[in-house]
C-alpha cells in the first residue's frame, strides 16, 4: 500500500507529508482547493509525464517522493530484483521535476529510466477516474482480469509457454527451408568448391606460417654466398690457420731463447688462431642452419600463392577458408539429409502446434464460462448504481489460426447502457460517469484479484447523489477490505465510509501568496466537513444531523456520542 507521500514545491503546495492507513481514505475540501495538485503529484512519483509548470513559481525544482509497504511476494519485487534494484524493503518511488523541464527518477535511491519508473509504479498503484478509466481502454487488460477472476494464469502461462515453442519450432523449420532452397540454388557451385578446397586443404594459420618461412629462406638466400665463402677462406686451402699454427709451434720452441721479445708475440698468435677457428666453427655452423633446399622456396611460394588466390576467390582472409570449406561441406550435407531434417522438423512444428490447440480451446471454453461467472457478478452490482437498465457484456472472439502468446480469444469488456442502442465497447458507449460506475461494480467483483495494492478513484462519484452516492460509498468501503483505497469525493455518503479523512484547504501564507495544505481530519473534524459538503459553505444543525445519521451508518459516531 502507500504509506506516505510527500510533495515539495510542486504548484501550489511548498512542503506537504502525509502518512497513510490501509483501507479506505478520502480526500475532500473546496472546489480549487488543490485536489488535482495532489493527483497529479502521485502521478509524477509513479512515472507520469513531466511538466515544467508543476514547479512552484520562483523555485528551481520540485520534488514528489512515495513510499509504499508492499508484501515481499508481490511481483514488483522480482521486477526489482531484475533490474538490480533494492528489493527487501519498502520501496520509495522519488522524481525530481526542474523548472527547464528536464525529470529525473529514483527508485530506492537509485536512478532510474521514467520508463521502468512508470513500469514499477503501474504494478503498485491504478488511478480511476472518469477521463482515465485505462482498465476499461486495454483489451489486454480485460484478458488478464477475466483470467484472474476465474484462477486462470497458470492455463494462460502454459498457454504462453507452448506459444513460444510453436514460434520457435517454426522459426527453426523455416530457417531450414530457406537454408536448403539456397543451398539447391548453389548446389553445383558448392560441390565444385568443396572439391578444389579439399583438394586445396587450407589450416588455420597456415599462410602466416608460409609466409614467414618463405621471408627467412629469402633472407637466407640472399647471405648463402658469402657465409660459403668466409667458410672457405677460413677452411679451405688458402686457410690461414695452418700457417699460424705452425708459425706458432716455431716460436713456442724458442721463447726461451728471447722470452722479452716472444712471449706476447706468441700469446697474441694464439689468440687469432683461437678466434679464427671460433670464426670457422661459426661459419660451419650458420651453413648447416641455413642449408635449404632451393625446391622448398619454391614450393612455399606455390602454396601460399594457392592459399592466397583462393582467398581472393572466395573472398574471406586465408585463414577462414578452413572454415569455409565446413560450411559448404555443412550446407551440402543439408541439402543431401535435408527431406529427412525437412519431414522431422514439419512434424515438430505439427506437434507443437497441435499441443498448443489442444491448450488454447481448453482455456477459451474456461474464459467462455468464467465470463458469465463474470458478468453475472458485475450485474449484482449495477442496479444499486443506477444502471439497471445497463448490460455488462464480455466478448469473446476467437480465432484458431491466431496462437497469441495469451491465447486464440480477443477478449473486451463492452456494454448495452439503453434498450434499442446496440451494445459496443465499454469506453465508446458508456458516459464518463457510467464509465466510473462500471468500474467500481468490476473492481467488487474482482475483489483482491487483478488489482494493484492501491487503487486511486478520482470524483468517480461526480454528478450522481443520494443513493446512487451511497451505493458508491458501500462499494469502495467493500473494495477497502482486500487493498487500499484512496478517493477524491464531494459525495458526503462517500466520505462518510472512509476510515482515513484528508481535508484538503488553500490558506494565505504570505501576501499575495497562498499555499495548498492537507491535513488529517479526526472524528469530530469528520463529522463537520462532511456537514459542509451537505449544506455548502453556510453549515446548518440539520445538516450536522444529516452527518450524523450518515457516519451512524457506518458505527463512527457512536464514538462521538
Amino acid at each position: 500500500m502507500l504509506a506516505s507521500l510527500s510533495i515539495r514545491d510542486i504548484v501550489l503546495i511548498d512542503k506537504l507529508d502525509l502518512h497513510f492507513s490501509d483501507g479506505m481514505s478520502v480526500l475532500t475540501g473546496e472546489t480549487g482547493a488543490g485536489k488535482s495538485i495532489l493527483l497529479d503529484s502521485l502521478s509524477l512519483a509513479l512515472g507520469g509525464r513531466g511538466d515544467a509548470g508543476l514547479v512552484r513559481h520562483g523555485e528551481d525544482r520540485g520534488q514528489v517522493s512515495a513510499v509504499f509497504d508492499v508484501p515481499m511476494g508481490h511481483s514488483v519485487r522480482a521486477l526489482l530484483k531484475e533490474n538490480e534494484l533494492e528489493h527487501d524493503s519498502d520501496i520509495i518511488l522519488r522524481r525530481i521535476q526542474a523548472s527547464d523541464g528536464r525529470t529525473r527518477a529514483y527508485v530506492n535511491d537509485s536512478p532510474v529510466s521514467a520508463g521502468l519508473l512508470r513500469q514499477i509504479g503501474s504494478m503498485m498503484v491504478e488511478v480511476h477516474g472518469q477521463h482515465d478509466d485505462r482498465a476499461l481502454v486495454d483489451p489486454e487488460t480485460h484478458r488478464r482480469l477475466l483470467d484472474s477472476f476465474g484462477g486462470l494464469e497458470g492455463d494462460a502461462h502454459k498457454v504462453g509457454q507452448c506459444a513460444k515453442a510453436v514460434r520457435k519450432a517454426e522459426k527453426t523449420l523455416k530457417d531450414h527451408v530457406a537454408r536448403i532452397e539456397e543451398a539447391r540454388r548453389e548446389a553445383d557451385y558448392l560441390r565444385s568448391s568443396v572439391d578444389e578446397l579439399s583438394t586445396l586443404d587450407p589450416r588455420n594459420g597456415e599462410e602466416n606460417e608460409l609466409s614467414l618461412r618463405r621471408q627467412d629462406m629469402m633472407q637466407v638466400e640472399k647471405v648463402a654466398g658469402d657465409l660459403r665463402d668466409g667458410y672457405e677462406a677460413l677452411d679451405g686451402s688458402g686457410s690461414p690457420i695452418p700457417e699460424l699454427s705452425s708459425l706458432l709451434r716455431r716460436l713456442e720452441r724458442k721463447v726461451d731463447l728471447a722470452p722479452n721479445y716472444l712471449t706476447s708475440v706468441v700469446e697474441a698468435i694464439g689468440n687469432s688462431i683461437d678466434q679464427l677457428e671460433d670464426a670457422r666453427a661459426g661459419l660451419e655452423q650458420a651453413l648447416r642452419d641455413t642449408d635449404f633446399d632451393p625446391r622448398e622456396l619454391e614450393q612455399t611460394e606455390e602454396r601460399l600463392f594457392a592459399l592466397r588466390a583462393a582467398a581472393r576467390k572466395y573472398s574471406v582472409q586465408p585463414d577462414n577458408l578452413a572454415k569455409l570449406r565446413e560450411q559448404m561441406t555443412g550446407d551440402l550435407s543439408d541439402l543431401d539429409a535435408g527431406e529427412d531434417t525437412l519431414l522431422a522438423l514439419q512434424a515438430g512444428v505439427t506437434n507443437t502446434q497441435q499441443t498448443y490447440d489442444k491448450l488454447a480451446v481448453s482455456l477459451s471454453k474456461k474464459r467462455q464460462k468464467i465470463a458469465k461467472a463474470l458478468e453475472n457478478a458485475v450485474h449484482a452490482e449495477l442496479p444499486a448504481l443506477k444502471l439497471e437498465r445497463a448490460r455488462f457484456i464480455i466478448n469473446i472472439e476467437s480465432d484458431a489460426a491466431l496462437r497469441g502468446a495469451s491465447g486464440i480469444d480477443t477478449i473486451e469488456f463492452w456494454a448495452h447502457t439503453n434498450p434499442g442502442t446496440r451494445p459496443g465497447p465499454m469506453f465508446k458507449v458508456a458516459s464518463g460517469g457510467e464509465l466510473s460506475r462500471f468500474l467500481l461494480a468490476l473492481k467488487v467483483s474482482l475483489a483482491d484479484k487483478g488489482s494493484s495494492p492501491t487503487l486511486v478513484f478520482d470524483e468517480i462519484d461526480t454528478g450522481v447523489g443520494g443513493a446512487v452516492a451511497e451505493a458508491i460509498g458501500v462499494r469502495l468501503a467493500r473494495l477497502a477490505e482486500s487493498v487500499q483505497v484512496l478517493t477524491v469525493t464531494h459525495a458526503p455518503q462517500v466520505a462518510a465510509r472512509a476510515k482515513g479523512h484528508f481535508l484538503i484547504r488553500k490558506d494565505e501564507v504570505a501576501k499575495n501568496r497562498v499555499a495548498t495544505k492537507v491535513s488529517e481530519i479526526a472524528l469530530a473534524d469528520r463529522l463537520e466537513e462532511i456537514a459542509r459538503m451537505l449544506a455548502g459553505s453556510t453549515i446548518t444543525e440539520e445538516a450536522r444531523a444529516a452527518a450524523k445519521r450518515l457516519m451512524g451508518q457506518t458505527g463512527e459516531i457512536g464514538l462521538l456520542l
